[in-house]
């Protein structure tokens, strides 16, 4: 998921061919498309405003819902308490951390001049810009403008694909709420593979625009994982194909991606050894989820040490 990390010098970075990040996201909504949906409604950058906040505005309101309608989300979660279950408050801690997230990027949204977007417009990454006269910097800025309303998108149907789920999690309808949460898993995951690469000298607000799409796909993770025990009906511990599929994939995963994407999936792991070793918010872990549970916590050391050498060895965000 990562890009290669060897170092590059910034002064050449609009030359490094080998580094080109990939069109973004999905065709229709590349700048140049003539069927660009930003385009053919209207002003690009107020459109873009208008989905970031009105989608988060849905998911922020119904997950306030699900917390304090009873049943709530929460004690749905304490009777289906599976073998991939968290525990129900590292989901609560992450939820509000995002918010905060989501909410700074959306300042930074809401702060991009437009006469900056008409400058950005066809521009999807900063290796098509080529050298020029123009100073790094306003390159740097093209892209970060061009990457975050290429994002935009995403995020607005993850926002909506997490709205969804709760409906179907409050009405036991596992299916259902496994279906729209493998989507936005997906998704987030593509966006994740499609960011271009952070340098010293990028913009702030393509590092906030990598913060919000990472940590939404590492969440991601821990929800497909999570809702997929549930729907399945997974007793602790699972089957010896599935431990041995969690034993080698996460590791595998955090030691091909960023740091941030690592962290969160280590996370995710921490939150599953938590809700499996000592059971549910209000449930005693039995001796199975205690093994099980021992077993997460190992592969959670196991990734957070291999996250941790490519912090040290100076791997990109």
């Amino acid at each position: 998921m990562s890009q290669s990390s060897s170092p590059v010098s910034p002064s050449y970075k609009c030359l490094d061919t080998a580094r080109r990040p990939r069109a973004f996201l999905f065709p229709i909504f590349k700048p140049t498309h003539t069927s660009n949906i930003f385009f053919k409604m209207g002003n690009e950058l107020s459109r873009a405003k208008a989905f970031a906040l009105g989608s988060w505005i849905i998911n922020f309101s119904t997950q306030t819902y699900g917390m304090v309608i009873k049943p709530n989300m929460k004690d749905i979660a304490d009777a289906n308490h599976f073998a991939f279950s968290p525990n129900p408050y590292f989901i609560a801690a992450f939820f509000s951390g995002q918010t905060i997230l989501h909410v700074y990027w959306m300042k930074s949204l809401f702060q991009i001049p437009s006469e900056s977007v008409e400058e950005a417009k066809g521009y999807g990454s900063i290796n098509e810009f080529g050298g020029g006269a123009e100073s790094e910097e306003k390159m740097e800025e093209k892209q970060a403008i061009r990457t975050t309303l290429d994002y935009v998108p995403i995020f607005a149907v993850g926002n909506l694909c997490i709205a969804g789920w709760l409906f179907f999690w409050l009405n036991n309808s596992f299916s259902f709420s496994q279906a729209v949460v493998t989507v936005n898993t997906l998704i987030q995951l593509y966006a994740t593979y499609m960011l271009p690469p952070l340098y010293p000298t990028s913009h702030p607000l393509l590092r906030a625009t990598h913060l919000v799409v990472k940590t939404f796909a590492g969440i991601g993770v821990l929800d497909f994982i999570d809702n997929g025990g549930v729907a399945l009906r997974l007793k602790a511990p699972p089957s010896a194909i599935l431990q041995y599929l969690t034993f080698i994939l996460f590791p595998i995963a955090t030691a091909s991606s960023a740091p941030i994407f690592g962290s969160c999936l280590v996370y995710d792991l921490l939150a599953m050894f938590v809700g499996q070793r000592f059971g549910g918010s209000d449930l005693s872990a039995t001796n199975g989820m205690k093994g099980w549970g021992m077993k997460l916590g190992w592969t959670a050391l196991v990734s957070a040490g291999l996250v941790a050498v490519k912090a040290f060895r100076g791997s990109r965000l």
